[in-house]
């Protein structure tokens, strides 16, 4: 693939080494290449990828360190969290069979060592041998739950759970969205979605008709005094077809350069409908997604911009993922997970551009942290990724 420019860069700035056009092709910061701003700056932000020092990596502290030249926070202490996912294999372990954290009550006291505040449930399954047994997907479950969150100071922000499968919704579908608008009611949540895209077509009539369902259960869930958002995968960032020559099947075949994602926002109340950056992918897309096919039959280039996305629809970005990666050429994505604060995607530029630091909430989560033959490997990248994302600081050029 030929390396695409920064779309905020003029032609002659992208004119650069093969190097550094894949740099900017990936939307990576410039730490790994160049610095404008001081030593000491720079150092704040490579020390949690090369290994900080303690007093540094630990720093839960207030919102600027004027002595190191060192911009505010951030990530505010109260806003740093984790999805469970990254530790499923944990909440899964059976507490009777290892001297690790298992089940939801113990990862919740350890990652409330780690630092974290904040939590985002993957579903409501662990351990059957786990206190509270292997369900807690009930009015009794989440009282529990509940109860271990505030032994914890801990809060719930979301889930990635139950969204009805059908349109128009059946009485079924709709008895049981209630119940987990009034599970995440018991947990405290301010939002309620799902881990995955409203739609996976590519066509403007089936985004349409996935518009009209979450705004029926947006709806719903405001009455509940819930948030209901989408989170997206990088295809979701690619582009629409919706106009051209048609296909055998009468189906547009080009595209108007909109992507579909934006399209969706453009066409939900923004009142009932809100969405979760996964920020890895989002930078997957614009890896992949840089190029289309006009109505016209030309090809034309529109490089997309996740952190400007953001910043033109903030309030529609209450939950972010923070997930990390390292530049690949390998994989057909750009980037290979690692957890956060290791890797190649500028999380410094990305926040200092979609500001709201006390408005957005960032997960952290590395699907790979599981490993099969290091059980303690989840819980311990949990605590790499929370130092990292606590020792994050704006830049004081």
């Amino acid at each position: 693939m030929t390396p695409y420019s920064d779309p905020s860069r003029t032609d002659a700035a992208t004119a650069a080494t093969p190097d550094e056009g894949l740099r900017r092709s990936l939307g990576l910061g410039r730490r790994r290449f160049l610095s404008t701003c001081t030593a000491v700056a720079a150092g704040a932000v490579a020390a949690p990828v090369f290994g900080a020092a303690p007093a540094l990596a630990q720093d839960r502290g207030g919102d600027h360190d004027h002595a190191h030249g060192r911009g505010h926070v951030l990530v505010p202490p109260h806003k740093r969290g984790i999805i469970l996912y990254t530790v499923r294999d944990a909440t899964a372990r059976d507490p009777l069979a290892s001297d690790l954290p298992s089940g939801f009550r113990e990862v919740f006291r350890q990652l409330a060592r780690h630092g974290y505040r904040q939590v985002e449930f993957a579903g409501y399954r662990q351990h059957a041998n786990a206190p509270g047994g292997d369900n807690l997907e009930s009015v009794q479950g989440a009282r529990l739950l509940r109860s271990w969150l505030d032994d914890h100071g801990l809060r719930a922000q979301g889930n990635h759970g139950f969204i009805p499968p059908s349109w128009p919704l059946t009485e079924a579908d709709k008895d049981t969205f209630k119940k987990h608008l009034e599970i995440a009611n018991i947990l405290g949540m301010d939002h309620m979605g799902t881990g995955g895209d409203p739609t996976g077509s590519s066509y403007r009539a089936d985004w349409d008709v996935a518009a009209d369902k979450w705004n029926a259960m947006g709806e719903m869930a405001r009455r509940e005094g819930i948030k209901l958002y989408t989170h997206n995968h990088d295809s979701a960032y690619g582009f629409l077809l919706d106009g051209g020559p048609l296909d055998d099947q009468g189906r547009p075949t080009r595209s108007s350069g909109i992507r579909k994602l934006e399209y969706f926002l453009k066409i939900t109340d923004p009142r009932l409908v809100w969405l979760e950056m996964d920020v890895f992918w989002a930078h997957v897309a614009r890896y992949k997604f840089h190029t289309y096919t006009a109505h016209d039959g030309s090809t034309r280039r529109s490089v997309f911009d996740p952190a400007g996305l953001v910043a033109r629809h903030n309030k529609r970005y209450p939950l972010f993922h923070a997930k990390d990666g390292v530049v690949s050429s390998t994989n057909g994505m750009g980037y290979d997970m690692v957890p956060f604060g290791t890797g190649d995607i500028d999380y410094t530029t990305f926040f200092s551009r979609v500001g709201q630091r006390n408005y957005h909430n960032p997960m952290v989560e590395d699907d790979n942290s599981p490993s099969a033959t290091d059980p303690a490997q989840s819980l311990r990248e949990a605590k790499i990724s929370y130092d990292n994302m606590a020792a994050l600081r704006a830049r004081r050029c």
